[in-house]
């Protein structure tokens, strides 16, 4: 079997016009798999450079740095019901670097004339604001990290409006590129930054709101050896997905963004429209809010995978029913459509080669629950006046996976996790107080509490079921007293 990189496999020199943060399977199997095969198709010229989104050097940059940014992403699902597995050696890639080792090569790159757009997935936690140094060579925040790399142009170019950049952020937020844009003007302000920066970035650059959707497993673990054997090289970042995948981008500027990168004219499914916003609340309250639900409850019951926690018969009518009672009412559009979209999306819970590991859904769970489930909730209390039961007991289900000795160790932000095991061992399993206490505690945005009154004391009446019976005996009592 063959080693893989340059002296193995051919790889063409293409101008770098993207810069991603991001390392991650997501991004690498799906936006460099999209411009992969743009490029191939000639509707694009491009390599991507990538970075880290906390700039420091970690197993996967060296990684796909020693294998010269070579990898392959591998696909499978079914077609027409019939299995069908894709395998595609990913070439753009033509940099992979760490500014904290090297930030003169992360400089150049960032003042480069030929860099046009820059793709970013720092998860939901990383489209924030917290105060930054953007003066200094690595500030700790993405949008401070983005307003330094911007300043830098601005001041390299003189302000010339034609060296602005595109911004196509892949974190699962509401108005991704609006709340990145608002923040690095915050910064500018907050370092008293001069007024032409700030107007540069109005008319030179674009900050497009994006949707993304494409199961990405990862590092297929359980069958690379046969993977292996499949593309004849020893690819140690073959990342794993599914055959289906989509991009919308819309929002201010989004028609420049389809001019110069015309991925939807290389046969991919990427939509361009003026606001993604109802298309947006379907496809993340969902397909995206029903994988929150369904880690949580699936771990805390023992389960590894989307498809084996689904295929637990309380499990799937849980979630079935949870967004036909709740989610769907909700969202905008014809019923029998987003019916029809919903079935949809649930069938690719079946996938059978799908291994999404439901730890890996976990990840960053406490945004995750806000940003997805919660809007759900909160609009079900506003139209309807009543409690959106199913996603309250996914939340609770979701602290009680937080738990301390739950035997689950959550990959969360740091601060918040160990706010939440102060507030359990202080109350001694008292199910109000410590929800009433970590839903006011700073964790999350929102006061959960304030826009839904009654909010706290579902749920921790469902946490209280669940940490008394177990997930499986809790779960199918609530079921049976809603009528499922």
């Amino acid at each position: 079997m063959k080693i893989l990189n340059e002296t193995t496999a051919e790889k063409r020199i293409r101008p770098v016009r993207v810069l991603q943060f991001g390392e991650g399977n997501f991004l690498r199997a799906f936006a460099d798999w999209m411009i992969d095969i743009a490029n191939e198709r000639g509707v694009t010229n491009t390599s991507v450079a990538i970075v880290p989104p906390r700039f420091k050097e970690n197993d996967g940059t060296r990684t796909l740095r020693k294998q010269d940014g070579l990898y392959h992403v591998w696909l499978e699902g079914t077609e027409n019901n019939r299995p069908k597995t894709e395998s595609r050696l990913i070439t753009c890639v033509a940099d992979t670097l760490s500014p904290t080792s090297d930030f003169k090569k992360y400089e150049n790159l960032i003042l480069s004339p030929e860099l046009r757009f820059v793709v970013s997935n720092t998860t939901e936690a990383g489209i924030r604001y917290e105060c930054d140094d953007i003066m200094a060579d690595t500030p700790a925040t993405f949008p401070g990290k983005v307003a330094s790399l911007l300043y830098r142009r601005y001041r390299h170019f003189d302000g010339d409006t034609s060296k602005g950049l595109i911004f196509l952020c892949c974190e699962l937020i509401e108005d991704n590129g609006t709340k990145l844009r608002e923040y690095v003007l915050r910064h500018a302000a907050d370092a008293a930054l001069e007024n032409g920066f700030a107007e540069w970035i109005d008319k030179a650059c674009v900050f497009c709101d994006t949707l993304v959707d494409r199961i990405v497993p990862g590092f297929p673990h359980e069958s690379i050896d046969n993977v292996k054997d499949a593309i004849g090289y020893d690819d140690n970042m073959v990342v794993k997905g599914e055959l289906f995948h989509l991009w919308a981008i819309g929002g201010k500027g989004y028609e420049t963004v389809r001019r110069e990168l015309p991925l939807d004219r290389a046969g991919l499914n990427v939509l361009f429209m003026p606001c993604i916003k109802t298309f947006r609340d379907k496809k993340v309250r969902i397909l995206n809010g029903s994988h929150t639900a369904l880690a949580a409850i699936g771990l805390l019951a023992g389960h590894k995978t989307v498809g084996e926690a689904y295929a637990h018969a309380p499990v799937q009518r849980f979630i079935n029913t949870m967004v036909q009672r709740e989610v769907l009412t909700v969202l905008d559009g014809d019923s029998d459509a987003l019916t029809r979209f919903a079935a949809d999306i649930l069938e690719r819970f079946r996938n059978p080669y799908m291994r999404h590991m439901l730890g890996s859904i976990a990840l960053n769970s406490l945004s995750k629950w806000e940003t997805r489930n919660f809007p759900t909730v909160r609009d079900v209390w506003c139209h309807g006046g009543y409690h959106a039961e199913f996603e309250l007991f996914g939340f609770a289900a979701l602290l009680a996976l937080y738990a301390p000795r739950s035997g689950f160790t959550p990959d969360d932000d740091t601060l918040a996790i160990a706010k939440i095991n102060t507030i359990w061992n202080e109350n001694h399993g008292d199910t109000d107080a410590i929800v009433r206490r970590i839903t006011s505690g700073g964790i999350f945005a929102e006061d959960f509490e304030a826009a839904v009154p009654g909010f706290s004391e579902k749920a921790s009446q469902y946490l209280a079921d669940i940490r008394s019976a177990g997930i499986v005996p809790a779960l199918e009592s609530f079921l049976r007293r809603h009528n499922v």
